[in-house]
């Protein structure tokens, strides 16, 4: 399973960013997959996680009623929108997949442990 993350650059103080993940190589709907996010000095966190059939979606609080994530199955893509931007939403983006479809899982969790596929990430800095 490869990831490349895109959508990243630069945004002003409550702009709009549309990062988006793209897997090759796997029957990505299986897949449940998670979005993370690590600023400058300081640890990566949890921001937002899709289950394989989008049934569940969870979001950190600090981005919630500002960020949505959805997924496309057919082009293999996992979209995180992200409205009304701070600067406390600057950093680098990861996003990560596990196979929880092979086991039956219906659910997701923005916990790091839980994926064992990461992409490079994609930078977002916001200028307030």
């Amino acid at each position: 399973l490869q990831l490349v993350e895109s959508g990243g650059g630069l945004a002003q103080s409550g702009g709009s960013l549309r990062l988006s993940c793209e897997a090759s190589g796997v029957s990505f709907e299986v897949y449940a997959v998670a979005w993370f996010r690590q600023a400058p000095g300081k640890e990566r966190e949890g921001v937002s996680c899709i289950s394989t059939n989008s049934g569940t979606r969870n979001y950190a609080d600090s981005v919630k009623g500002r960020f949505t994530i959805s997924r496309d199955n057919a082009k293999n893509t996992v979209y995180l929108q992200m409205n009304d931007l701070k600067s406390e939403d600057t950093g680098l983006y990861f996003c990560a997949a596990a196979p929880w479809g092979y086991y039956g899982r219906t659910d997701c969790k923005s916990v790091e442990h839980d994926y064992d596929d990461w992409g490079q990430g994609t930078q977002v800095t916001v200028s307030s």
